[in-house]
C-alpha cells in the first residue's frame, strides 16, 4: 500500500513572525491561535494543509542546517485558485502587502499562473487550472 498523509504542515523561517503574520492576514489567510506562539503563527491554507511560520531562531532548533539564504531558491509552494481572477487578486493583494513578483503571469491555455515572494523571500505560485481546456487525449 503506497503512503498517503492525511495532512501536510510546512515549516518556514520568517524574520519577524508578526510582520509576516500581517502579510498573510492581508492575503486572506487565517491563522490557528491553538498553535500561535510569540515565535510561531500556525497559517491554515486549506483544511489539510498548514504553515508555521517560525522566527528563524526557533527553526534553528527543528535542523542541524543553515537556514537558506532566499536569494537562492529551494522550494516553490504553488496554492491552487478557483479561477485567473483569483489568481491576480491574490498575487497583487500580495504585491500591494509587501510581497515582490517572482514570475510574470503565465497563461497556458489550461493553466494561468503567477507568483510572488512573501517578505521573507519564500516563493509562492498560484495557479488556475481549466480541466475542461485541457487535451487529454
Amino acid at each position: 500500500m503506497a503512503f498517503q498523509s492525511k495532512n501536510i504542515f510546512i515549516n518556514l523561517p520568517v524574520k519577524n513572525v508578526n510582520k509576516s503574520t500581517n502579510f498573510f492576514k492581508e492575503l486572506g489567510f487565517e491563522f490557528n491561535p491553538q498553535f500561535t506562539t510569540e515565535d510561531t503563527a500556525s497559517m491554515i491554507i486549506s483544511d489539510n494543509i498548514f504553515a508555521l511560520l517560525m522566527l528563524e531562531e526557533r527553526f534553528k532548533e527543528f535542523s542541524k542546517k543553515e537556514i537558506v539564504d532566499t536569494t537562492s531558491a529551494e522550494a516553490i509552494f504553488c496554492l491552487s485558485a478557483e479561477s485567473r481572477d483569483q489568481v491576480d487578486e491574490l498575487v497583487n493583494k500580495a504585491l500591494s502587502s509587501g510581497g515582490k513578483s517572482s514570475s510574470d503571469p503565465q497563461d497556458h491555455g489550461f493553466m494561468y499562473v503567477w507568483g510572488f515572494q512573501d517578505l521573507d523571500g519564500h516563493l509562492w505560485e498560484v495557479a488556475y487550472m481549466d480541466e475542461s481546456a485541457m487535451n487529454l487525449g
